[in-house]
């Protein structure tokens, strides 16, 4: 039995107004690749398939599109798919009455009976190629505050936060009912959170918060669960030596995330092997300019010069991230930037300006215009807003605006 875990597809992503969807449509494709390759059983995404609560037409189509191809390559495979803090949860489940019955199972939402989490719902037994049930995967979208019973009363002993003492109940309770169903059969569980320990990246992940609480101890999933496939850390990472794992995003989508060997996982229950990671190939280049830290407009402008020239439409060439530090006026430095970056087949996928932090005044402001003058002011101004003292020309172009008050 073999199950394949990945997450935070993010279809529908723009940066800076550009358009994603040719990298989504390229790691779509080769996801079909991987499950015909590797025989995978079943397909498990982990929330975030979409990238906003009001995905476009197009973006749909693209998900169920793939979907139907995977399904047209191996119809015994079984999809899970969950949502996750991104997602439109009710617009996710909306067809599911369809996809069911083609073998595809979305849970957008937690749905509760008399006893708890509703298991007809959200435990799904896995069948292999002859249709023998080899798993029973726990599918949790992401949980929010009304998800959680008892969350107002807090942990009991007064020992941990209580969100995460309201999720371990929740988790034990449900697991332990999960497990007398489920018999001999491996217990594997989806969710959608922040682990306590794993690495987040800056600029794409929205810290979730409930109840004050952002991130839970990897042990709130009991040992019962063989494997726990999480949503919502990019970074391909694992916790609780292994038990616990993040597949991470298929690729960057910020650029904290262009050193990341992004892919997706692979789990064989047949075997006691460690899941395994299979990496994706980055259907298009995001660079950073400085790779570290920040540079001033010269030092760019040179690193733009030397980027490999491509007969590549803009559309399709790199994304492009730069960091610089203001040497001078903030307009003219991105003047100076649009001037060059026109002839490039690159596409500009964020810029930060950072100004040297300016000294403490080493006297107390003036109280009156009579002990100061315009210019004075002007260069105090020009100073906070560009980190820098004002040339001839700026003081002349002042000038001139003076005059004509």
């Amino acid at each position: 039995m073999r199950l394949l875990h990945t997450a935070d597809w993010h279809i529908g992503q723009t940066l800076n107004g550009w358009s994603r969807e040719a990298e989504h449509r390229a790691f779509l494709a080769h996801l079909g690749e991987i499950l015909v390759a590797e025989h995978v059983d079943a397909l498990l995404v982990s929330g975030d398939v979409f990238d906003g609560l009001n995905p476009s037409g197009e973006a749909q189509r693209l998900l169920y599109a793939a979907l139907a191809g995977y399904l047209r390559a191996n119809p015994a495979l079984q999809i899970v798919l969950t949502a996750g803090n991104h997602d439109p949860a009710q617009r996710l489940e909306a067809p599911e009455a369809v996809l069911r019955e083609l073998g595809v199972h979305v849970l957008g939402t937690l749905a509760r009976g008399a006893e708890g989490v509703d298991l007809a719902r959200h435990l799904i037994p896995l069948r292999d190629g002859f249709g023998q049930v080899r798993a029973q995967v726990l599918a949790l979208p992401f949980l929010r505050q009304a998800d959680l019973p008892g969350l107002r009363l807090g942990a009991e002993d007064g020992t941990e936060g209580a969100v995460t003492a309201a999720l371990r109940a929740l988790l034990s309770e449900t697991v332990t009912r999960a497990q007398a169903l489920a018999g001999a059969v491996p217990l594997v569980a989806m969710a959608h959170l922040t682990c306590a320990g794993g690495l987040e990246s800056a600029g794409a992940e929205r810290r979730i918060l409930i109840g004050g609480d952002h991130a839970v101890p990897p042990d709130v999933f009991p040992a019962a669960l063989g494997y726990v496939a999480l949503g919502h850390l990019h970074k391909p990472q694992s916790l609780d030596g292994g038990r616990v794992r993040y597949s991470g995003s298929p690729f960057p989508l910020s650029a904290s995330e262009i050193g990341y060997d992004h892919g997706v996982t692979l789990l064989d229950l047949a075997t006691d092997a460690a899941p395994r990671h299979i990496p994706l190939p980055r259907p298009v280049p995001v660079l950073r300019l400085p790779a570290q830290g920040t540079a001033p407009l010269p030092a760019i402008l040179a690193a733009l010069e030397a980027l490999p020239r491509a007969d590549t439409p803009r559309a399709e060439g790199p994304f492009l991230y730069l960091a610089l530090a203001a040497d001078r006026p903030v307009t003219e430095i991105t003047a100076a930037l649009d001037a060059a970056l026109e002839p490039l087949p690159v596409r500009l996928a964020g810029l930060t300006i950072t100004r040297p932090e300016t000294a403490a005044p080493s006297a107390a402001p003036p109280q009156g215009l009579t002990q100061t003058s315009p210019e004075a002011l002007f260069a105090a101004a020009f100073r906070d807003l560009h980190g820098t003292d004002p040339e001839p020309r700026h003081f002349s172009a002042f000038r001139d605006a003076l005059s004509e008050v």
